[in-house]
């Protein structure tokens, strides 16, 4: 057993075991509420610059299944459980969480009081934190946690995004330019699935460039960090706008709101799990959603032509907008869960018809 450290910002320490890759790790400590799902969470490019934490307290009991990889691996900072499972047990299992953090070098740290440092997390909102590996002292823990930047100062998109241009689902019916702040690749299946060929570029790519190739319609991706620091898909989104079919998810909702000169803020502790119930206006009916954000749109700056379809019945923050005048929607959560519940799979279908209709 090597001794770990759990350091955060406001001077709560805790000491646990140490498990994957034994180095230090920094980030901001966030937690997820799902139950299962834990590969999904670990590959999801939108936990970049982010320490994980899961309230579920017995986390790898179902090993780990490459083919579940949201992304071409492991993208949070560092992971917290209560307690880790060595031995699996089930048919699709190819390796531990031990194992996997230790193939891409990430630190975790079990045996800590996760229940606790949720509910602080709760009360006080997300908070930088800093796992040490061997014999920290609580003051070198505390300060490193303390000394490290804050999430907004960070460029965390260039660091999970494409760099070159690829097609994926060649031949589809419909072509669509997918612009990669961080996407999971269940977006891409879901647009795949439904005969559309995704061509993924990078955030800074040019709008003009993509206006050349003559796309039926546009889709801005997911993400990590601070929306506001993303101003090269922010340019891209203005230039785009209107002139195709256009629709975003989560970091890409934000950024579609930035563009028409909204404002979005950081919520308190984030949104990260698969249990949140949205209710939609038209409808009436309200769907458990699986989200992954720490940053929300502020209704009050939205501009007239913006409307707002669906709010967050946790706390009433946007979850999905529509312009009434141009072919374009967003949502914040994701509708291609991964994991979660598959209530929202026809935000998809929607966007398609879009594409169709125009």
């Amino acid at each position: 057993m090597v001794r770990a450290v759990l350091a955060l910002e406001d001077g709560t320490f805790v000491e646990g075991k140490a498990f994957g890759e034994l180095r230090d790790a920094e980030g901001e400590l966030v937690f997820n509420t799902s139950m299962t799902g834990y590969v999904e969470a670990l590959t999801d490019p939108s936990y970049k610059g982010q320490i994980l934490m899961m309230t579920y307290p017995l986390i790898g009991n179902y090993g780990v299944c490459r083919e579940d990889f949201e992304s071409d691996g492991v993208k949070v900072e560092g992971f917290v459980v209560r307690e880790l499972c060595k031995e699996p047990n089930n048919w699709r299992s190819e390796l531990t969480v031990d194992e996997l953090l230790k193939e891409y070098g990430i630190p975790g740290i079990e045996g800590v009081d996760t229940r606790m440092l949720t509910k602080k997390l709760r009360i006080y909102g997300s908070m930088k934190a800093y796992i040490g590996v061997g014999d920290v002292t609580r003051e070198e823990a505390i300060e490193r946690a303390r000394a490290q930047p804050s999430i907004s100062e960070l460029d965390l998109v260039d660091k999970v995004c494409v760099k070159e241009p690829k097609i994926v689902g060649e031949g589809g019916k419909y072509r669509v330019a997918l612009i990669d702040c961080g996407v999971k690749r269940s977006i891409v299946r879901q647009l795949v699935k439904r005969g559309v060929e995704v061509t993924i570029f990078p955030y800074d790519y040019p709008a003009e460039k993509i206006l050349e190739e003559d796309f039926d319609g546009v889709f801005i991706s997911n993400g990590p960090g601070d929306p506001e620091r993303v101003k090269p898909t922010i340019e891209t989104i203005r230039k785009l706008v209107g002139k195709v079919p256009m629709a975003g998810i989560c970091l890409g909702h934000q950024l579609i709101a930035l563009a028409f000169k909204a404002k979005t803020f950081k919520l308190k502790f984030g949104h990260h799990g698969s249990n949140h119930p949205v209710k939609d206006f038209e409808t009436g009916r309200v769907f458990i959603s699986s989200q992954n954000h720490n940053f929300a749109v502020d209704e009050k700056t939205l501009p007239k032509g913006l409307k707002v379809t669906q709010i967050n019945l946790n706390d009433h923050t946007v979850e999905g907008m529509i312009h009434e005048e141009i072919p374009l929607i967003s949502v914040q959560y994701h509708p291609e869960a991964g994991p979660g519940p598959h209530d929202t799979y026809f935000f998809f279908d929607l966007f398609v018809d879009m594409l169709a209709e125009y």
